[in-house]
């Protein structure tokens, strides 16, 4: 199973309090398919930045699933036939990787290195020691 996230826009003159009850209904698909909703997070009416079907705000809704690709599949066909959504953005979400300290880079003497004799220094240097 995998992990993801599914941004719902709905229309606008829908009451928000009906927002999560219908997303639940649209959510058994995935129960039913032994899948699991981790969060329904509604973040209510916005303003889009350009109109979608001639509406210029519409209620967000992201929810986090867990579930097999063909369940997603599903979930995203039935939300396109419902006419008060609007838009609908499936993303994968990766799992969190821990992250790993870099290994210290092996410490070696510094080579000996001849002294350039092109600075201005050196070419006084060898001009003093003549």
């Amino acid at each position: 199973m995998r992990h993801y996230e599914l941004m719902v826009i709905l229309d606008p003159s829908l009451d928000e309090r009906t927002v999560t009850p219908s997303l639940e209904q649209f959510l058994t698909v995935v129960k039913n398919d032994k899948g699991t909703v981790e969060k329904i997070e509604v973040w209510g009416k916005r303003r889009m930045s350009f109109e979608i079907l001639k509406h210029a705000e519409g209620i967000y809704a992201v929810i986090e699933i867990t579930c097999e690709p063909a369940t997603v599949t599903e979930l995203d066909r039935q939300l396109g036939l419902n006419e008060s959504v609007l838009r609908t953005k499936v993303m994968r979400r990766e799992p969190k990787k821990k992250r790993v300290a870099a290994a210290p880079a092996p410490t070696t003497a510094p080579a000996a290195t001849a002294p350039a004799t092109s600075t201005p220094a050196a070419t006084a240097a060898v001009a003093a020691a003549s």
